[in-house]
């Protein structure tokens, strides 16, 4: 369990590239962390947080903390057999979270899972790494931010994202020495 309590919370600004204070603030959770090896070539792992994170001076519905996650989970399960074959399977989910102080917009959560595999033959390595796995469309970066197009009379605060990687495939080949 934790708490954290800051008299002075900054936020960025990105359209004008600064740092502004933002009044006091306060978060509390829970971390949990847990690692398995049930035999000796196969082990998980799981570390999850959920945390309730709010602004202090702001009246209640208007005082949740931008892109502060609420919920995050991360996770694997690994082979590395005696033959030197080794292969794993990851994943990362962050929850949906608000993306302004009412909640109005939300930074859309995610699921991706990674998977790799190989083998090690002395000094060689062999092997495969798939990043998003089942190839799913996610939203790395996300910020609320205010835009406005030129065929629109007014400016509109919106989701601005770089878009997650979508499905890769990478061959690895090593020589230690």
């Amino acid at each position: 369990f934790w708490y954290l309590f800051l008299e002075q919370e900054f936020v960025y600004v990105g359209d004008a590239g600064i740092v502004e204070p933002s009044g006091k603030t306060e978060r509390k959770g829970i971390d949990l962390s847990l690692q398995y090896q049930p035999l000796s070539w196969l082990y998980g792992n799981l570390d999850a947080t959920y945390a309730f994170a709010r602004s202090l001076e702001e009246p209640e519905g208007n005082d949740f903390i931008p892109l502060a996650p609420d919920f995050t989970l991360t996770g694997g399960l690994n082979a590395n057999l005696p033959s030197g074959i080794y292969s794993g399977i990851s994943m990362r989910h962050l929850s949906a979270r608000p993306a302004n102080e009412d909640n109005s917009i939300v930074a859309e959560g995610y699921t991706v899972f990674d998977f790799n595999l190989g083998y090690e033959l002395q000094k060689w390595h062999f092997g495969i790494n798939i990043q998003n796995l089942f190839d799913t469309e996610w939203n790395e970066t996300q910020f609320a931010t205010e835009s406005r197009l030129s065929f629109e009379t007014e400016a509109v605060e919106e989701i601005h994202f770089t878009p997650g990687t979508p499905f890769f495939l990478r061959g690895i080949v090593t020589y230690f020495f």
